[in-house]
């Protein structure tokens, strides 16, 4: 378990958030940021951080389980309720090299950032500059300038996704209620 920086050449995708431990024995209960949350039981090397994925700790996961709406891990160097204790609050990010590969028309949200913005009418929205995940709905953060648009991820909003840009179809109004 050694103190990862950031590398420069693996981009990082954060994947959940250790809530509490889950038993004695060192279990962590996970809130999974992930549509598939089945998928932490293909992450072997995990990287746990306290500070947003500046600092990040090399971890092993040796069994991951979904509970309802969480998953319970189990990681190598983790195998008091005190250590496990000491992880609640932890993010929790795997290289994107890990990650299942995608199917045909899809696409994971944390390549979204950087892109420019538009409508399907061709206005600039601004750039994407982060992705809010949470239990209900996941949003994308554009931001103009001064202006900021929240923006619901609905599969029917994005028109296309190319290498620089992103295209919105978006209901009437929405943009001007979530800006």
């Amino acid at each position: 378990m050694g103190l990862q920086p950031a590398g420069q050449n693996e981009t990082f995708v954060l994947i959940g958030i250790v809530t509490r431990p889950h038993g004695i024995k060192g279990d962590l209960k996970v809130r999974p940021y992930t549509e598939a949350p089945s998928n932490f039981s293909r992450y072997r090397r995990l990287y746990l951080s306290a500070d947003a994925g500046i600092n990040k700790a090399l971890y092993v996961s040796t069994h991951a389980k979904v509970n309802g709406n969480t998953v319970i891990l189990r990681l190598e160097e983790c195998t008091t309720r005190d250590r496990a204790e000491q992880l609640a609050g932890m993010q929790i990010w795997v290289p994107s090299a890990d990650l299942p590969p995608i199917g045909k028309d899809e696409f994971y949200l944390y390549t979204l950032e950087g892109k420019q913005a538009q409508t399907v009418s061709g206005s600039p929205l601004g750039t994407v500059m982060a992705i809010l995940s949470s239990s209900g709905q996941d949003l994308l953060v554009i931001q103009d300038g001064e202006k900021e648009y929240l923006v619901p991820v609905v599969r029917e909003f994005f028109v296309t996704i190319d290498d620089e840009k992103v295209v919105l179809d978006v209901p009437p109004g929405l943009l001007e209620i979530n800006s």
